[in-house]
């Protein structure tokens, strides 16, 4: 399992997305309160931002800080991605002690680690620069930023911007992220040949990876459209799909 899988020859079809899907249900429902108790403990991590931004006044940072917390997801399912691995190899699913294949792999994810801190600092700026532009000459208190934000013209432009924005960044982290992560935890290689994997599979395979990344916009969105609830089934959910997005990914590649 440590070793590349031979490639199939077969590359990804457009279904490749829901039959990911569809193992990632079968290991949740492996140990269904591992994979959701580890869920409801990151959207309570996402509740906790929240409600101190809301404590202090700064209800304007709430979209970005959720911004930021969405980039570093695919870091925050390592846990689900060791719990899938176990299920693959016929081992008991268990969260931790969560294992790496190469010595340096943990030190080769930090470098991952490092480019969703760049991403999540690229979105502050950007949301700092959308946020000066649409209320210049109009100051607008932080604790006034939502009723700005849905009753203005203003308000409702720089949300569209915004979202255009941050959906930019969303998916350019998705295309490093999506193979990498699960990757160096997986297989004796390096952060940069592990990005290029997905690179490469994007390039090669369009459909199927950016119906995989609607797809998880889709369950991110309705997560927390049912105010986080629904992000404590959704998160464990592509988490463990995602392992098997990878192992199809570097097969097909």
């Amino acid at each position: 399992m440590n070793d590349r899988p031979e490639g199939t020859g077969r590359g990804l079809t457009m279904d490749a997305p829901w039959r990911w899907l569809g193992a990632g249900w079968r290991d949740m429902m492996r140990a269904p309160h591992l994979s959701i108790g580890y869920g409801a403990l990151i959207v309570g991590g996402g509740l906790l931002i929240t409600w101190l931004l809301w404590r202090i006044g700064a209800v304007a940072l709430i979209p970005v800080a959720l911004g930021v917390f969405a980039l570093a997801g695919p870091l925050l399912a390592v846990g689900l991605y060791e719990m899938s691995r176990r299920i693959e190899t016929g081992e008991p699913p268990a969260l931790a002690p969560v294992k790496f294949v190469g010595p340096r792999a943990p030190l080769q994810i930090s470098f991952i680690g490092f480019f969703l801190m760049f991403a999540a600092l690229v979105w502050v700026l950007v949301a700092m620069v959308i946020y000066a532009i649409f209320t210049v000459g109009a100051y607008v208190p932080f604790d006034q930023f939502i009723t700005y934000a849905v009753s203005t013209n203003a308000g409702m432009m720089m949300a569209v911007v915004g979202a255009l924005a941050g959906g930019f960044i969303a998916f350019c982290i998705y295309l490093l992220t999506v193979v990498s992560v699960p990757m160096l935890m997986n297989e004796r290689t390096d952060a940069f040949s592990a990005i290029a994997t997905g690179l490469n599979a994007f390039r090669k395979h369009p459909g199927p990876m950016l119906l995989w990344a609607w797809l998880i916009a889709v369950f991110i969105g309705a997560g927390v459209g049912t105010f986080f609830i629904g992000l404590a089934f959704a998160f464990p959910l592509l988490g463990h799909a995602s392992w098997h997005a990878y192992r199809d990914i570097s097969r097909a590649v």
